[in-house]
Formats: structure tokens, sequence, C-alpha cells
């Protein structure tokens, strides 16, 4: 009976802390970490559904290295500019940092990126942004103009 009670215990509060952090928005002068992790205030955010090349990752066009990390961090800066933009959030990972779907006025910052080319859609968490990356793919476009390692199995070489 109480293993029962702490089983339901833990699942509620995960279930309670879950929705503390979802449907709330945050707003403010972001500060551009990567191209999916900016910071508001003290609110850190990982861009949903989307995976960006590290700061540090290279790419390959025409067999050369170019820092296609840094070129997606650059794009996501000057997208948003010196704007104020608002997140939705949908939750927190395990790093606590927010899950957010960002935007400056009424532009979806995570599929700017995606459709550009400087993120991919994130399929382990969410199918969204598949179209905007199957066109950025088709344009050739950001990271589509060469080859690249995607995101995730870079960090996971490179802990």
């Amino acid at each position: 009976m109480v293993a029962r009670y702490l089983i339901f215990s833990f699942f509620f509060s995960l279930i309670f802390c879950f929705n503390q952090a979802y449907g709330e928005t945050i707003y403010g002068k972001a500060k551009i970490i990567d191209g999916d992790t900016i910071h508001i205030g003290n609110s850190k955010i990982r861009l949903h559904a989307i995976d960006a090349p590290e700061t540090k990752q290279t790419c390959l066009k025409n067999r050369k290295k170019w820092s296609c990390g840094s070129e997606s961090t650059r794009f996501l800066k000057n997208l948003i500019g010196k704007d104020k933009i608002h997140c939705n959030t949908k939750g927190k990972d395990r790093y606590n940092r927010y899950i957010g779907v960002c935007y400056k006025n009424n532009t979806d910052l995570n599929s700017e990126m995606v459709i550009n080319g400087w993120a991919i859609a994130y399929r382990y968490y969410s199918l969204d942004y598949i179209k905007e990356e199957e066109i950025a793919k088709s344009k050739k476009v950001g990271i589509w103009i060469g080859e690249f390692e995607e995101p995730y199995l870079f960090r996971k070489k490179n802990k």
C-alpha cells in the first residue's frame, strides 16, 4: 500500500512539474546561445522540435570544411536582431531548460531555422517541421548545400 502511494505521488509530481512549464509564455530580449538555444532573462529555452548544428560543428561543401554551427547561430541572431520575442513553452527538458516555440511578431523562429536550412526537424521528439526540412533540402540551402553530420550524432561523439 505504501509503495502504491509513493508511486502515485511520484507520477503526480512529475505531471504537476510538467504542467507548470507547459503553456507559459516567456517574453523579452533573447541572448542567442546557438542555433536552437536561447536565454531570455534567467530562462533557458531549447527551441522545440528542431536540432541545429553545434556552434563548433563543421560541415563539408565541395570537400572543404566550413563552420556550419557558427553560421546557424549567426542566422538566428540576425533573424531575431534586437527585437523582443516571445516563446510559448511546452514543458522542460532533462537539463531543466524550457522547450518552446518562439516568435518574432508572428514569425515562427523554429520554422524559419528549418526552412532556411540552419536546423533539421528533430524527429526523435516531434514530427513538426518535417515539411520545412524537405523544402530546405530540395532548395539546398543552409547545411543542405553539402554534407553534415546530424547534430545529435555530433553531440554524442563529442561528449
